[in-house]
């Protein structure tokens, strides 16, 4: 929706803090929001950005798919960690942390598999060498770690 070298630009700012322009934004519409209210909305994005991946493919954009992909999988590990201790993780070396001591907690080492399948569709949007095979499959997996984060979620009173 926004022209070209518009969206260039807003690229730039959120690559040197790590994180895609959706991230951005929505940190930027949520820095005075609740951590309860920053994560439901960033499990609403992540659900979004599911969505769009499932469209794009279709549509045979493998690294907007892949970068959705990330994205998903990025702002969900940010919103557990928001749900369950307050945290704000806002580096990539965060999220990497924080999915593997999940792992470790809950003994679920599929969890850090899906994180690396998630993390190399983030490389693929630059480097643009998956074929949409992959790509389908990465879908696939980190639709199934979001869902493994969700059951993670604390249960509300």
């Amino acid at each position: 929706m926004l022209p070209e070298a518009a969206y260039r630009r807003l690229r730039e700012l959120p690559e040197a803090e790590e994180m895609s322009v959706e991230e951005l934004m929505l940190n930027l519409a949520l820095r005075d929001a609740t951590p309860s209210k920053a994560a439901e909305a960033f499990w609403e994005a992540a659900e979004a950005l599911l969505a769009q991946a499932e469209e794009e493919l279709r549509e045979g954009d493998l690294r907007q798919v892949s970068e959705k992909i990330w994205g998903a999988a990025a702002l969900s590990v940010k919103a557990l960690a928001l749900e369950r201790s307050g945290r704000r993780l806002t580096r990539h070396r965060e999220l990497w942390h924080y999915v593997a001591g999940l792992s470790r907690q809950t003994g679920d080492g599929e969890l850090r598999r899906l994180w690396q399948v998630a993390s190399s569709m983030h490389a693929n949007f630059y480097e643009g060498w998956a074929i949409a095979e992959y790509v389908r499959d990465a879908l696939d997996d980190v639709r199934e770690f979001v869902e493994r984060l969700g059951r993670l979620r604390p249960r509300k009173s």
